[in-house]
């Protein structure tokens, strides 16, 4: 039966609708904060395709997407999460990134790696499965969140709004090759150094904001961070000092660089290690600046965490994840991997892309069962022209379904 029913939704899969709403999510702008327009799309696609449909507000006129297809009762539920907020388009493009380009098995386009091309899987895998007519036990959720970018913000709101699944799957571009199960924690802030302005005639009298944090980001990247570290994830913990700047007044005004600067901020992005915590970072990097501190009256800093919204940078701690291998969703997937590929995947933490934070850390910390399974790419050689790849994007779409049948029916 549940042969059949597999095969009843893959024959609902069709590789020309696929990448047509690829396409259409790629011309579609949904930079961080910036993700309503996509989601108002999705939100007329899924009802138009019979599916429950709702645009949740995540700020203030800033929506999501989380469609579902209701069983009808007694059986597991099924979410797809996928991130419509894209990364900035690198200033070495050579193709239109809004002007979606298949080149061989190439799918070129703003924001198809990362992640609509797996956001088309997950969403053409339940279309699918509700063509089909397949009789569902379990409800599959398509959750289509905003600010994943930001630590996961979307999904944090849909979880408070009381969105639940017994099984979740986030199509991060890994590869079909691999079921990541394991990922470090992520966790931003700023910090800011104050100073006292003067103009350059007289800037004995001022403290150059900027000289000083220059002090400080060579103290962070000598700071050793407390815990037990992971011997699947060696390269944890790591800092990064990502972004500075600095000028006149706390809003950071350029103008005048006849002007000792008063104020200065660098954005610090830290990965860790289930050994580690949040409190134990903050902690390792105030000591790291009080010590400055002692050394120089003059050093005066301020750390900021959580990052206020209007940074755009991380406002949710994402935690690590550690999923075991042997879970009923790591192996009900990997059997489906093997059906449709022929082939073994990897399952566990798998580097780089362990290094990477997402929203498994929340799905998971509220009790869902999670792993992340999707399509991947790359750059073309010499510039910065990011790719899926087709025949991944189909492949995993494949396996969505098959995932469904298994889960939900």
């Amino acid at each position: 039966m549940a042969t059949t029913m597999k095969e009843r939704i893959a024959a609902q899969i069709h590789p020309d609708e696929v990448i047509e709403l690829a396409k259409d999510l790629v011309k579609i702008p949904s930079y961080t904060t910036d993700e309503t327009s996509v989601a108002e799309f999705l939100h007329a696609f899924f009802r138009r395709q019979g599916f429950e449909s709702e645009l949740q507000e995540v700020d203030p006129g800033r929506f999501q997407t989380v469609a579902r297809l209701r069983g009808a009762g007694g059986g597991r539920s099924l979410m797809f999460n996928g991130h419509i907020d894209i990364d900035p388009i690198p200033g070495g493009w050579r193709r239109d990134p809004w002007t979606p380009t298949i080149e061989g098995d190439r799918f070129y386009g703003a924001g198809i790696y990362n992640m609509k091309g797996g956001d088309t899987a997950m969403i053409m895998a339940a279309v699918a499965a509700r063509r089909a007519g397949v009789p569902l036990r379990g409800d599959i959720v398509v959750a289509c969140v905003d600010g994943e970018l930001q630590g996961g913000v979307g999904t944090v709101h849909l979880l408070k709004r009381g969105v639940r699944a017994d099984w979740a799957i986030v199509p991060e571009p890994y590869s079909i090759h691999n079921i990541i199960t394991k990922h470090t924690g992520v966790m931003e802030l700023a910090v800011h150094v104050i100073g006292r302005s003067a103009h350059i005639s007289r800037m004995e009298q001022g403290i150059n904001a900027i000289g000083k944090m220059a002090n400080a980001v060579q103290a962070l990247e000598r700071v050793k961070l407390r815990g037990e570290t992971d011997p699947d994830l060696p390269g944890l913990p790591r800092l990064n000092v990502g972004s500075i700047l600095g000028g006149r007044g706390r809003e950071c005004e350029l103008r005048g660089p006849n002007i000792v600067p008063d104020f200065c901020s660098i954005y610090v992005d830290v990965r860790f290690p289930q050994g580690v915590t949040p409190d134990s970072i903050l902690a390792d990097i105030r000591g790291a600046l009080d010590r400055l501190a002692g050394a120089d009256k003059d050093f005066v800093y301020e750390i900021e965490f959580p990052m206020k919204p209007e940074r755009r940078g991380f406002r949710e701690v994402m935690v690590p994840v550690s999923v075991p291998r042997s879970h009923p969703l790591v192996q009900t997937l990997r059997a489906n991997v093997v059906a449709i590929m022929g082939a073994e995947p990897t399952i566990g933490a798998v580097a780089p892309f362990s290094y990477a934070g997402n929203d498994t850390a929340h799905l998971y910390a509220a009790g869902i069962p999670c792993c992340l399974y999707g399509p991947a790419g790359g750059f073309d050689e010499g510039c910065d022209d990011r790719w899926t790849s087709v025949e991944q994007i189909m492949t995993c779409t494949r396996v969505f379904g098959a995932m469904i049948a298994d889960v939900c029916a």
